[in-house]
């Protein structure tokens, strides 16, 4: 029977979540906004909307209206791709994607990134041929925490729910691949805590690809 691994990438397999950090800090900040890297490090993960309404009604702001929020999330885009080509893969994340494949699983990614910044974390990874499909934030109308992107990663792969296991790095990952039915393993290279992680429904914990390619055996990826 097909299996399939779904990977989330930002924190997972591509070490890029604190250069989000630092990009979104200084979108809000030229947009006159006040907010801690701690808030938007914990947001990381959430749909750009979703980040931006998080972080500005966190601190009793009135809820940002639709032109405030596309404009931050322009401002980081555009901050962001300074950093395109050298965004640097996690340990051994492309062997684990290529050693999951060889054994018979169905790699799809799960993510909210575009088509250029997809591109680029795809260039990091170095593992396309071992990649059988992406969804991504263009293919679903809500992201994590909702199950929408774990779910539509299954419907790309053709496997069900029981027969899946979502690799993240944050607590929206958890909750969401909790809510589409999958097993879920975390991964803490992308600075979330481990009691975090658990709480939101991890499984198993390693502490990034090349942890989980060493304890593959001992993984629900076994």
């Amino acid at each position: 029977m097909e299996r399939a691994a779904v990977f989330d990438v930002d924190g997972t397999l591509v070490d890029t979540n604190h250069l989000h950090v630092v990009t979104w800090w200084e979108a809000f900040r030229r947009a006159g906004h006040t907010v801690t890297t701690h808030a938007i490090h914990r947001a990381i993960g959430l749909a750009s909307e979703d980040l931006v309404a998080r972080l500005l009604t966190g601190d009793g702001e009135q809820a940002p209206n639709v032109g405030d929020t596309e404009a931050l999330s322009a401002a980081h885009k555009t901050l962001y791709a300074q950093y395109f080509e050298r965004l640097t893969a996690l340990p051994d994340a492309g062997r684990l994607l290529r050693r999951l494949a060889d054994d018979g699983w169905t790699v799809v990614l799960a993510t909210s990134a575009g088509d250029d910044e997809l591109s680029a974390l795809r260039r990091a990874i170095d593992a396309d041929e071992a990649i059988t499909a992406t969804a991504s934030a263009d293919d679903v109308d809500e992201g994590k925490p909702a199950p929408e992107p774990v779910e539509r990663a299954l419907e790309l792969a053709g496997v069900p729910a029981e027969r899946a296991v979502f690799v993240g790095d944050t607590v929206w990952d958890m909750l969401a691949g909790t809510r589409a039915g999958v097993r879920c393993v975390a991964l803490l290279c992308g600075g979330i805590a481990r009691a975090d992680l658990e709480e939101a429904g991890a499984d198993a914990v390693f502490e990034d690809p090349a942890d989980l390619l060493a304890a593959l055996a001992r993984s629900p990826l076994a």
